[in-house]
């Protein structure tokens, strides 16, 4: 690292490197007859927004970074599908929505918790497809793809799995190295900052004076250093970055690979990562094309690229680039190659549950437009998280809460609601600040993205409507994945769409007696959401669904009647029930009921308590933590 921070320090050797070496112009050029298929290098960081000098950010320090794009090409508009990193590597690493495969919720795979995300057999990874082109495929360090995967799909995945390690230096390597120093963690943690930054010239290192707060955080010194802190951390990042790019040039393969840079989702930073506003999902993204494989550049050297691209898409690139047969299983579409679609008008988003706490969000991102769609309005923007409440800038945020302090931006965040649908003109909005949904002027925009959204429900058919619990019953009933078994469904998901989203009570009263339990589920949940006071016939039947035959009904008509303040000592003993279950998700889901309503959680306080030091889910033992801490005035901390 040292050595690395030597050659920053020399202007001369740094121009050397990056405009005149065959790093990025190569030395000669093979004729078309001997031209080999290129290796492709994939360098991945996490939690970064496009905080990068190429990007037009004064503070950012990364030459490296800034010179690889100056001879490559910059995506200006690459979007992650998830805003948290396990989601966003599964699209990745399948070339599918994760919501279609029923592996959109954080951590759906846990050696710690008895559930598991599953994919069919019989979907192809790009590793396995480049692999069987005749690549050798390696991956430094990190899986993490959010399933349960059962097959070797890597030649080495460790971390000294390198590209140098192929028997055969002539056979094509696609490479891809993961580097965690830009994660949240090295944020919040000082001590392991520092650790990382130790070698980071002055001169590298950015001022909590010039820092620019954004509206949505209290501008406070705390506040200051840890921006800085991040800034730094991606200081360091590019002095890595360098590293990679000089094994290449030095093993004599830059002129014959393909580079991509970009970022698993946004800043680790709140109303950053986990959020599908852009400063979530927006990302870095840079490619480097060799001379001699020119025909596949999409403008010219140097230059921006306006396409629209997001994280389905890399898989199919990856196997167009290496001449190989796209499967057709994949969602996405090749952005580089010689055989490439019409570029697409939209990009799709999804966040469910996050750690644990759901939030179903889906979101429409064209160039200028982005829609929003919030199935659960009646929760805040911010709910209470163990891991991001943990770090010094939540800290901030809710300090300012509680003063009063913060800006209309930052007050958005910490509302106790959102609103149903949301609207952002992008080109005169790129922080989305300026909710456009109600605006008479904009009707027509909405309900054109509205349409684009359920359609794109219904083309992917989104499992990630189905309760989480739900779901994996059904998995284990059929063994088979969800993906399979919703495609011998499919005449049920129009009205699970219906009823997700309606505020009809009539419709939603219907829906109790529904012969599908997902949508009894979901129409408990949309009388939960209603705020005007309902039919007495709509209590009476709740009161009915608490004998459901499934019990995550029963839980959510629990949970529309105690927002109806219509408890029972029949709800009661169906909560405490849902605390006992077999299933951790119906626990998950009856804890955070319980979180919600004191009254409740009072009743069954012991019960509650006893879980905290018994549940194998950590994430039932942090919802109900918490909500005893509230219930109790306590600060007990979990794991």
């Amino acid at each position: 690292m040292i050595l690395i921070f030597d050659m920053m320090r020399q202007p001369s050797l740094m121009f050397f490197l990056f405009f005149n070496c065959s790093l990025f112009l190569g030395c000669s050029n093979p004729t078309e007859g001997e031209k080999k298929p290129p290796n492709i290098l994939w360098i991945t960081v996490e939690d970064i927004s496009p905080d990068l000098g190429c990007y037009g950010d004064p503070l950012a320090h990364t030459p490296t970074l800034d010179a690889l794009a100056s001879k490559g090409f910059r995506y200006n508009h690459a979007i992650a599908n998830a805003p948290v990193c396990a989601p966003a590597r599964n699209a990745i690493i399948t070339g599918m929505y994760p919501s279609s495969l029923g592996t959109l919720h954080m951590r759906s795979f846990s050696n710690a918790m008895k559930s598991s995300g599953r994919i069919p057999a019989d979907i192809k990874l790009y590793p396995e497809v480049l692999r069987s082109a005749g690549y050798y495929c390696t991956n430094n360090n990190k899986e993490d793809y959010n399933f349960n995967l059962k097959r070797e799909i890597w030649d080495e995945s460790s971390k000294t799995a390198h590209w140098k390690n192929r028997p055969n230096k002539n056979t094509p390597f696609f490479s891809i190295f993961n580097l965690t120093m830009t994660h949240e963690s090295c944020i919040n943690n000082q001590e392991k900052h520092e650790r990382l930054t130790q070698d980071l010239p002055e001169h590298l290192r950015t001022v909590p004076e010039k820092i620019v707060v954004p509206p949505y955080y209290p501008d406070t010194p705390e506040v200051r250093r840890l921006l800085t802190r991040h800034y730094d951390n991606i200081a360091t990042m590019d002095a890595v970055v360098e590293k990679l790019l000089q094994e290449l040039e030095e093993a004599g393969e830059s002129e014959s690979t393909i580079v991509f840079f970009y970022s698993d989702h946004g800043t680790g930073l709140p109303r950053h990562k986990r959020w599908l506003f852009d400063t979530g999902v927006k990302v870095p993204f840079i490619v480097y094309i060799p001379e001699q494989y020119k025909e596949l550049y999409p403008a010219e050297l140097g230059s921006e690229v306006d396409q629209l691209i997001s994280f389905i898409d890399l898989a199919p690139t990856a196997i167009e680039l290496a001449g190989a047969q796209i499967p057709k299983s994949m969602q996405g579409q090749a952005f580089l190659g010689k055989n490439l679609k019409l570029e697409r008008d939209y990009v799709f988003l999804a966040r469910g549950r996050m750690d644990e706490r759901y939030d179903i969000q889906r979101g429409v991102r064209s160039k200028r437009f982005k829609y929003l769609r919030y199935y659960e309005p009646k929760k805040s923007f911010i709910q209470y998280m163990n891991t991001p409440e943990g770090g010094p800038l939540m800290t901030e945020l809710r300090k300012a809460e509680k003063e009063g302090a913060l800006k209309p931006e930052g007050q958005q965040l910490v509302a106790p609601t959102k609103p149903t649908e949301s609207l952002f003109d992008l080109s005169k909005d790129p922080m989305e600040f300026n909710d456009l949904a109600n605006d008479p002027s904009m009707k027509e925009e909405l309900v054109r993205l509205r349409a684009v959204h359920d359609q794109w429900m219904k083309q992917v058919l989104d499992v990630g409507l189905i309760p989480e619990a739900i779901m994996r019953n059904w998995e284990e009933k059929n063994d088979q994945s969800i993906y399979k078994w919703i495609r011998t469904q499919e005449d049920f998901y129009d009205e699970l769409l219906l009823i997700s989203s309606t505020a009809n009570e009539n419709i939603l009263f219907k829906g109790l007696n529904h012969p599908n339990e997902a949508i009894r589920y979901w129409a408990g949940q949309g009388l939960y959401n209603l705020d005007k006071k309902i039919k007495k016939a709509t209590i009476d039947r709740l009161n009915q669904k608490l004998n459901d035959s499934v019990i995550n009904v029963s839980i959510s008509a629990a949970r529309a009647l105690l927002k109806h303040k219509s408890p029972s000592k029949e709800l009661m003993k169906v909560l405490s029930s849902g605390l006992k279950a077999e299933n951790e998700w119906t626990r998950l889901q009856t804890a955070l009921v319980l979180d919600d309503f004191q009254y409740a959680l009072k009743v069954l306080e012991k019960q509650s308590q006893n879980l905290i030091d018994s549940d194998t889910n950590k994430y039932v033992v942090r919802v109900l933590n918490h909500g005893l801490n509230e219930l109790n005035g306590t600060s007990s901390k979990v794991r």
